[in-house]
């Protein structure tokens, strides 16, 4: 039978999580950047002056922000499923989907490097390269539950990510128009390396209509690799998981999340067309505030001390991956 006094105890720290998300939608008005960076900042700041609040009292908000940092997000991240239409796939040619694989593998395998280099933890750094190469706040989500990453790193991965993706606004259509890139090549360009999809999109129409276009399309492309990226995480952790000492029953839980099979069923409504335009906007509405409402529990539960130690050495090898990033995708771009 449905235990409903279970989530009773949630109540509290679900609230605080949707005040935050409020205060974070308010503040955008006034600021461009992005939403949930915003919600992780001020959920940052209330969860370290309410310290006790948020972090030690298990019966009061706690229990309840931890659930929405988790339960809640993996629900929001099924239903961003309905934004990705597979046949978009159709088109884009071979060329553009090999710039777009390829730069994905690079961006996340420079992104470990660079960590390794700079000492940074090998979590942190695969997130900071996934947020690059994929598409930023929903692909650290997505793979932060199978990566067993905590709310720490997830915090300040998406907001390093989120930071480089708004520089990337203004800086995208500069070098694409410094690079002597046409239309198309400066839509591919912007679609295939700025993090999230409003940025991509904001840049690419910045440059021209058919400029947006293209980096829209190139964009969902990238979108569409969270999939296939997740079960190769999936299966990188099985593998580990059989190297390592772990007993059996913690074994037994390295699988294809539930919210991963839903994804995909979201997706391949989205792209046989079941549902009516209206009722796929709606639940695409209903993702983006879940979404943040879970970004806002993430910044609740991030503790100064631990930023402190890692922001410094993590905006340096996000910094230097953002602009590799930049220059292998031109590369790829003039090679082909």
């Amino acid at each position: 039978m449905f235990d409903i006094s279970k989530y009773k105890t949630y109540t509290k720290g679900l609230l605080a999580s949707i005040a935050v998300a409020a205060v974070a939608m308010m503040i955008t008005h006034f600021i461009t950047f992005s939403t949930a960076t915003v919600a992780i900042i001020v959920g940052m700041i209330i969860g370290n002056i309410f310290y006790s609040t948020f972090h030690t009292d298990e019966a009061g908000f706690k229990s309840g922000v931890k659930w929405a940092e988790k339960d809640l997000l993996m629900f929001a991240i099924a239903l961003m499923g309905i934004n990705l239409n597979f046949t978009m796939l159709a088109n884009l040619g071979v060329k553009t989907i090999l710039i777009i694989v390829f730069g994905m593998i690079f961006t996340i395998f420079m992104g470990v490097f660079l960590g390794k280099l700079f000492k940074l933890n090998s979590k942190l750094s695969l997130m900071i390269g996934i947020g690059n190469g994929v598409c930023g706040s929903s692909a650290i989500a997505a793979t932060s539950g199978v990566a067993k990453v905590n709310s720490n790193d997830i915090g300040v991965s998406i907001a390093l990510v989120n930071l480089m993706g708004t520089i990337g606004i203004f800086l995208a259509p500069f070098l694409a128009h410094y690079l002597g890139f046409d239309d198309v090549q400066a839509g591919i360009f912007t679609g295939n390396t700025l993090q999230a999809v409003g940025q991509a999109v904001a840049a690419g129409f910045s440059i021209s209509d058919e400029a947006g276009h293209y980096a829209t399309v190139v964009k969902m492309g990238r979108v569409l690799l969270l999939v296939p990226l997740v079960l190769i995480l999936i299966y990188i952790a099985k593998k580990e998981a059989k190297n390592s000492e772990e007993d059996v029953s913690e074994k037994a839980k390295v699988g294809v999340p539930s919210f991963i099979l839903w994804f995909v069923f979201f997706s391949i409504i989205a792209s046989v067309g079941l549902l009516p335009p209206e009722t796929e906007k709606i639940i695409s509405t209903v993702s983006k505030y879940i979404t943040l409402i879970a970004m806002s529990a993430i910044g609740l539960m991030i503790h100064f001390g631990t930023i402190v130690k890692t922001a410094g050495t993590a905006f340096k090898v996000s910094s230097l991956l953002f602009a590799l990033q930049l220059m292998f995708s031109a590369f790829l771009i003039s090679l082909l």
